[in-house]
C-alpha cells in the first residue's frame, strides 16, 4: 500500500480537527471577492456583500463542475484546476501577479523547508498577491510584514530606498516572511495553527494564552483562512515524502502584530480597539 496516500489523509485529518478547535464545525467555508484591481481577498465568513462563496468546507472539488464553476470569475473560462475548487484554481490561473511570483515561491519553499501551497494560502490570505498592499498599521507587501520584523532579519533601508520601499520586492518580501514563517513553525513544533495565529498575532500572544490560539476573532478567522487554502490547494496525489518535525526552538521576535490591519474589513469601518493587546 502507497504510504503518500495514508499520509496526506493524515494531514486532512490534523486540518479538520483544528478546524474544529476553531470554529466548532470542520466544515469551514471560504468567502472571498476580487476587487477592481484584480486583487482577491478571502475571509473565513461573509464581513459585507462584497463577499461571496468561494467553496465550502467539505466539498469534493468535483473537477468535471470546473467549467461551469469557473465561468464567474473573469477569464477563467476553460480552466481545469487538478484538485482544488474550481473557483479557486481560477483566481490563480488569472491572476497575472501570481504568475510572476511563482518563482520567488518555490526558491522560498525549497530553502525554508515550507510547503509552497501553505506559502500560497497565506499571501492569498494576507494581501491577495498585491506587491504594494500597505495596512493602516504599516505592514507592507505580499506577506504584510511589519518594518521592526524585518529588521530582526538584518533587512534596513538606506539612502535609495527606504525599508518600507524594499519590502514591496517580491524576492525580499516573500524570503523574508518565509524566514519568519519557518521560525515561527520551529517554536510551536507539529502545531501549524499555533504558527499561523503567530503569524498574526505575535508569538507572545500565542505564548500568554497558554500556547492557544489567543481569543482575537481577526487571528481565529485568519488562521481559519488560511488552512482552509492551504488544504484545497495541496493536491493529495503531490504529497511528499513526510518532513521531520523540527525540534522546539526557543525564540524571543518581536515580529507579527495583532490588528496590523493586514485583513479587510467591512465597507463600514468598525470601531477599533484603541486599548488591544499586542
Amino acid at each position: 500500500m502507497n504510504a503518500a496516500p495514508v499520509r496526506w489523509r493524515q494531514r486532512l485529518a490534523c486540518c479538520a480537527l483544528l478546524l474544529t478547535t476553531l470554529g466548532g464545525v470542520a466544515r469551514a467555508d471560504v468567502w472571498g471577492f476580487v476587487d477592481a484591481r484584480g486583487v482577491a481577498h478571502f475571509a473565513s465568513e461573509r464581513i459585507d456583500e462584497r463577499y461571496e462563496i468561494f467553496f465550502r468546507g467539505g466539498e469534493s472539488f468535483d473537477t468535471s463542475q470546473t467549467s461551469r464553476m469557473a465561468e464567474s470569475v473573469p477569464g477563467a473560462q476553460g480552466l481545469r484546476g487538478p484538485s482544488a475548487p474550481p473557483k479557486l484554481i481560477a483566481f490563480f490561473e488569472v491572476s497575472p501577479s501570481y504568475k510572476l511570483l511563482k518563482m520567488h515561491l518555490r526558491e522560498a519553499s525549497k530553502t525554508h523547508n515550507i510547503d509552497y501551497e501553505l506559502l500560497q494560502a497565506l499571501i492569498a490570505t494576507e494581501s491577495g498577491f498585491d506587491t504594494e498592499a500597505v495596512s493602516v498599521k504599516g505592514a507592507v507587501g505580499l506577506m504584510q510584514l511589519m518594518p521592526d520584523t524585518a529588521r530582526r532579519y538584518g533587512l534596513e533601508g538606506d539612502h535609495k530606498m527606504p525599508l518600507e520601499k524594499k519590502l514591496t520586492d517580491p524576492k525580499i518580501n516573500i524570503k523574508t516572511g518565509a524566514r519568519y514563517l519557518r521560525d515561527l513553525i520551529n517554536m510551536f513544533p507539529g502545531q501549524l495553527d499555533l504558527a499561523l495565529a503567530a503569524y498574526n498575532a505575535g508569538e507572545g500572544a500565542v505564548q500568554r494564552a497558554g500556547n492557544r490560539i489567543p481569543n482575537y476573532k481577526e487571528t481565529q478567522n485568519y488562521v481559519r483562512t488560511v488552512l482552509q487554502l492551504y488544504g484545497a490547494l495541496k493536491p493529495p496525489a503531490a504529497s511528499s515524502e513526510a518532513r521531520p518535525v523540527p525540534l522546539r526552538v526557543r525564540l524571543e521576535l518581536t515580529g507579527g502584530a495583532r490588528n496590523r490591519g493586514n485583513m479587510v474589513g467591512p465597507l463600514a469601518p468598525a470601531k477599533s480597539d484603541a486599548n488591544a493587546e499586542y
